[in-house]
């Protein structure tokens, strides 16, 4: 009898398990790059599947498929550029939450090796992911800040970054676009010319951050709070000295990039991941201003795209 019971109780906890899996499952929707890394060191130490989490980490072709993916429910959290999000809300009446920060881009402004200033973009083709989305109103204020206004090159929208890089290594034609690490790494060893760093040219900016539907938040407190303090445990491994060998390998073999130029996109970005995760609100203040310059209307307040309580509870458990 006491045998019966305990095989009984084994099968339950067994189930019961088994269906915290599965109500753990999270689909994460993000853009190939460093900014990844404390998701991967997440995953990879198994922070995320101490706390019952079983994260499968996608990656995006463009903001299409990810604003998308997110809206209709094949993502439950998405991981990509402040503005994604306030597009979503803006455009599609998609109602989100951003919950976490991420970094300041990393961008930089590259160009075809025989462009000479900023200026010589006059007439020229620029690559973006979408034309009205968060590193093409970069590039466009950068180009603005040299006297050209949008009317003054043509833009050819051609999808994530790798797909902007491997359009202008094939292409000559295409002058110029806005890469980050490891790609802006690849396409210096390749020819291509750093104008630039974004940040040096318009000030604080927040790049990726992560976002999910607000409604979703709230039926899912408790997975999406486990889920930030993975990625802040993530964060914290990464950039421990100790770890630092241990990190640039996780970003090579993710990334599936060379030694070097895995340790060079590291070097690069270290300096510039949000502490903690921690939103930066000079840098939301700034996409929001390039936002309206851009598309018009006055600069909208932070405060209603934003539920940083969530991530409050995080901080406040680890």
């Amino acid at each position: 009898m006491v045998k019966r019971l305990v095989c009984a109780a084994a099968v339950l906890l067994v189930a019961l398990a088994g269906a915290r899996a599965e109500n753990a499952k999270l689909n994460v929707i993000v853009f190939a790059g460093v900014q990844n890394l404390p998701l991967f060191a997440a995953q990879a130490n198994g922070f995320y599947a101490r706390r019952g989490l079983d994260v499968d980490i996608k990656f995006t072709p463009g903001s299409e498929e990810l604003r998308n993916g997110l809206a209709q429910g094949r993502y439950q959290i998405a991981h990509t550029a402040i503005d994604n999000a306030f597009a979503l809300k803006d455009k599609a009446n998609v109602d989100i939450a951003v919950v976490l920060g991420g970094d300041n881009s990393f961008n930089h402004l590259m160009t075809q090796g025989d462009v000479g200033s900023l200026a010589d973009l006059k007439g020229k083709t620029v690559a973006v992911d979408a034309v009205n989305t968060a590193y093409a109103f970069q590039l466009y204020k950068m180009l603005k800040q040299r006297g050209l206004n949008k009317g003054d090159y043509v833009v050819k929208p051609v999808g994530a970054t790798g797909f902007r890089l491997d359009a202008m290594l094939k292409d000559k034609t295409i002058a110029a676009a806005i890469m980050n690490p490891p790609f802006s790494v690849r396409g210096g060893s390749a020819g291509l010319k750093d104008m630039g760093t974004v940040v040096a040219a318009i000030g604080p900016y927040q790049g990726t951050t992560a976002f999910v539907l607000r409604d979703w938040g709230k039926a899912n407190a408790d997975i999406l709070v486990k889920y930030l303090q993975a990625y802040v445990e993530g964060w914290r491994w990464c950039f421990e000295p100790n770890n630092k060998e241990a990190a640039v390998a996780l970003l090579a073999e993710r990334l599936k990039l060379p030694a070097d130029v895995a340790r060079a996109s590291f070097e690069s970005t270290a300096k510039d991941f949000d502490r903690d995760g921690a939103l930066n609100m000079a840098g939301v203040d700034n996409v929001l201003k390039l936002r309206a310059e851009f598309e018009g209307g006055e600069p909208k307040q932070a405060a209603g795209y934003l539920d940083l309580s969530y991530y409050k509870k995080a901080l406040a458990g680890l």
